[in-house]
């Protein structure tokens, strides 16, 4: 569980994105995610053969021994989000805040007290997703209001819940739609 909480800490550092959002310009933004991961997988690749300082530490600590490329769709869910819903900003950052703290939120819940597995998803518990959904809706409101909050969170909620593939990827796109489709369509 240690390793698991390094990992999420790790996870929710991404906030640094949502500040930037306010003095950069999204453009910018978006070159900055994709700077930062083209940095991250060259390091990664070389950790493979040498010790970084610091990076190897890092990695050690925080990687999962099944999954080596959760950091690549992190920031791709990241990016798309923003190219996608730079239009509104208080949306994308919404959604990239759910992804940060209702992801990580359900994993340390969901490990730790998870007893009642999901429907038709028996990796997934009730108590993980529900702290996704309430965690969401908070970090949500800091952006928006709580319509648009709770459509987003929940969104995400069933997106992290349900999603066939990496959940780094749909969860913010998912959040933003959903918020997008409450703000301007209803």
């Amino acid at each position: 569980m240690k390793k698991e909480l390094w990992r999420q800490l790790i996870h929710a550092s991404g906030v640094f994105i949502v500040f930037l959002s306010y003095i950069l310009p999204p453009k910018f933004l978006i070159i900055l995610c994709v700077a930062i991961l083209a940095f991250v997988i060259v390091v990664f690749r070389l950790d493979h053969h040498h010790h970084i300082p610091f990076f190897s530490t890092i990695f050690r600590i925080a990687k999962r021994d099944e999954d080596e490329r959760g950091f690549v769709y992190f920031f791709i869910g990241i990016i798309i989000t923003l190219s996608i819903f730079q239009f509104n900003m208080s949306i994308a950052n919404a959604a990239i805040l759910i992804l940060l703290f209702g992801d990580s939120a359900s994993t340390l819940i969901g490990r730790r007290f998870g007893k009642i597995r999901l429907p038709f998803q028996s990796r997934k518990t009730l108590e993980g997703s529900l702290a996704f959904l309430v965690v969401g809706v908070v970090v949500s409101l800091t952006q928006l209001p709580l319509i648009p909050a709770l459509a987003g969170a929940l969104g995400g909620t069933l997106t992290e819940a349900y999603s066939p593939i990496d959940d780094n990827v749909p969860i913010p796109l998912i959040s933003a739609l959903v918020m997008s489709a409450v703000i301007y369509l209803v």
